[in-house]
């Protein structure tokens, strides 16, 4: 191999090294402990399939996938329909690119605070005797406070929502704002109406961004466990709430299947989801 074909191969090593050191390493280990046994108190090196038999064998477990799946879902569905309509009005309806930096910018305010602080604030919110509550009943809409609002699943998708809908938002801009807006004058020039636009030409050209957004929040919704224990009162529960009930009670290697076999029903998603759109060759456009 001559020394100009190295070349490519020595700008990516460092990052190559960095990747497997950070990303490779801890992944391989897991899958090593999800083989291994322990008591509760030590952990015994072996090669055994027991701990992915057991999980497999309990109802239990695939109703936490459907649950932390449904929370997905919802959260998709819904940060696509605020991520989009907002990037279309930004795109198409701020001329001024002042303007549409301002306001996208504006959207990000929210993320200079920890999502931890985030969360929390809807507590106070939300609750029984929460400014929400509070301002309905003073308004005489309600006669009592509401108590799906807080500690259930409601609260759940809400703070999922408003925690991952900024990834959503900007990726849908991005490719939004590549849209060549002649084709959406040859359109209306043609006789085209704003649906028809919309279907045939908007959404189609935003499907990279919906694409990236989508595998976005997927991942970050069905590998969190934080915002499902604490917004839901713990009267729910997640794939991964029960992998950190594992890690407390110090059985690694049931932790560490769990944590494989959710890596593997997201690589299938995120898979499905490539094989829809190719990104990559969209974004090389």
């Amino acid at each position: 191999m001559s020394g100009s074909k190295l070349v490519p191969y020595v700008q990516a090593a460092p990052l190559a090294i960095i990747m497997f050191t950070m990303v490779g390493i801890p992944l391989i280990t897991v899958l090593v402990i999800s083989f291994w046994d322990s008591d509760g108190i030590s952990l015994y090196p072996m090669f055994r399939w027991e701990n992915y038999t057991e999980i497999l064998s309990r109802g239990l477990v695939y109703d936490l996938f459907l649950k932390t799946f449904i929370y997905a879902a919802i959260t998709l569905v819904l940060t696509i329909l605020i991520g989009f309509t907002c990037s279309y009005f930004l795109v198409f309806h701020v001329k001024n690119l002042k303007w549409q930096i301002a306001l996208l910018l504006l959207c990000t305010v929210p993320f200079w605070t920890s999502n931890i602080i985030r969360m929390v604030s809807w507590i106070p919110f939300l609750g029984r005797e929460g400014l929400f509550n509070s301002t309905l009943i003073q308004m005489g809409l309600i006669d009592a406070p509401l108590d799906f609002l807080l500690y259930s699943d409601f609260a759940v998708i809400l703070t999922y929502v408003h925690l991952f809908a900024l990834f959503m938002l900007v990726p849908i801009f991005n490719s939004m704002a590549k849209i060549n807006p002649n084709l959406i004058e040859a359109a209306q020039d043609a006789g085209a109406g704003s649906w028809m636009i919309l279907r045939d030409i908007i959404i189609p050209l935003s499907r990279t961004g919906i694409a990236l957004g989508s595998i976005f929040v997927l991942t970050l919704v069905m590998g969190d466990f934080f915002v499902v224990r604490v917004m839901s009162g713990g009267q729910s529960a997640s794939v991964v709430s029960a992998m950190k009930n594992n890690i407390d009670q110090l059985y690694y290697p049931q932790a560490s299947a769990m944590a494989i076999m959710l890596i593997a029903v997201v690589l299938l998603i995120v898979a499905a989801i490539l094989r829809v759109v190719d990104i990559r060759s969209e974004l090389a456009k």
